[in-house]
């Protein structure tokens, strides 16, 4: 048999695979309405796992991991049908809408001249943030009420991802309802009168260092870790040493320091993403990204068949990240965005069996962009 005849068979086979799984898919039909009718979930755990080993039994041997993965697949497709059939008429939750301008307390971690505040003042223009001195205070006190919203970095264009906002999105009870970005231009501040070879050592937020680490270098500095741009800067106001800091330049003024060089990140423009969290969640009806964090069981493929299912319900995928988990273990956990509203039935139904595939998950927000 030569490679033409070979194709010609494989060609009318596929024909007979497709109108086969057709004829499943309009069996799925029939069971999603069944389901419908009589309030069953989707997804059958004990029904998945029973048809998809005896598939695998019946396989030839070198077959069998084939075989698997072909009917995991179907049966996401299946599932992706029956939640559009189900949630066709299904009535959502009733979610509250943010209420920005009319909002008594926000706040920030930082001070005045921080980016943090510039960052606050986009979503709040109206409004005197309260500074707290770190993240997790900012957290702390959305989650305990004393705020109503908290203005927090989340990632930079130029260095990256901000790991302590992340590092804390798990041990505290918040929603993302917005989203925004600064243009971050980094100076070399000091007090009026110190030279470049006098300064001893330059401090920011690890964050401002790594994005002007090719200044630093070339300039041979020395650096420091500090809490935050701005509290840097009024450190190095108040002290009588030959130092520096990394901020804004609205900051330097802000602090009465000199600039001895502007516009020193690695990349320009150079611009940090801001997250605002409340307690409660709040969806805006133009929010159009969906934040969620997940961890997944440790088993061959687990990561990849998530990924399918963004796939086959036609969900755009904005970022993934992963953090270690840090608790003595190699497992990590994902910060995955996507595109989408949760009041729409789908959405809100697509997240929901989502989670079923999880070990952990957990709604992170629905946000706007301003």
């Amino acid at each position: 048999m030569n490679l033409n005849e070979i194709r010609t068979q494989i060609d009318t086979m596929d024909k007979e695979i497709l109108d086969l799984f057709q004829k499943r898919m309009n069996l799925c039909k029939e069971v999603a309405a069944y389901k419908k009718e009589n309030n069953l979930p989707i997804f059958q755990e004990e029904r998945e796992a029973q048809i998809l080993n005896k598939m695998e039994n019946i396989a030839a041997d070198d077959m069998k991991t084939g075989v698997r993965e072909l009917f995991t697949v179907i049966m996401d497709i299946s599932k992706q049908l029956q939640m559009q059939i189900i949630s066709s008429d299904e009535e959502t939750h009733e979610i509250s809408y943010p209420d920005f301008k009319n909002a008594e307390k926000v706040g920030c971690q930082g001070c005045a001249g921080a980016n943090s505040e510039a960052a606050t003042k986009i979503f709040f223009p109206n409004h005197e943030p309260i500074y707290y001195p770190s993240f997790h205070q900012v957290f702390e006190a959305v989650e305990s009420g004393e705020i109503k919203y908290g203005v927090l970095p989340i990632y930079n264009s130029t260095a990256g991802s901000v790991t302590q906002t992340y590092d804390l999105m798990g041990k505290y009870n918040f929603f993302i309802t917005a989203v925004d970005h600064v243009e971050v231009a980094n100076c070399l501040a000091v007090r009026p009168g110190t030279k470049m070879e006098e300064i001893k050592r330059v401090y920011s937020h690890p964050q401002a260092l790594s994005q002007c680490s090719d200044f630093i270098k070339k300039n041979h500095l020395k650096i420091k870790d500090y809490d935050n741009t701005a509290t840097a800067a009024r450190m190095v106001t108040e002290s009588s040493d030959s130092i520096a800091a990394i901020c804004s330049e609205r900051c330097a003024k802000l602090n009465g320091l000199e600039i001895l060089q502007t516009r020193i990140s690695n990349v320009l423009p150079n611009f940090t993403r801001f997250i605002c969290i409340t307690k409660e969640l709040e969806v805006s009806p133009n929010a159009d990204v969906i934040s969620v964090m997940l961890t997944l069981p440790n088993v061959p493929g687990v990561l990849s068949k998530l990924l399918m299912k963004f796939f086959l319900q036609n969900i755009d995928l904005v970022k993934i990240e992963n953090r270690p988990i840090r608790d003595g273990s190699f497992d990590v956990v994902f910060y995955i965005d996507f595109k989408g509203n949760v009041r729409d039935k789908n959405t809100s139904l697509f997240i929901t069996e989502l989670c079923k595939s999880c070990k952990k998950f957990k709604l992170l927000g629905n946000s706007v962009s301003f």
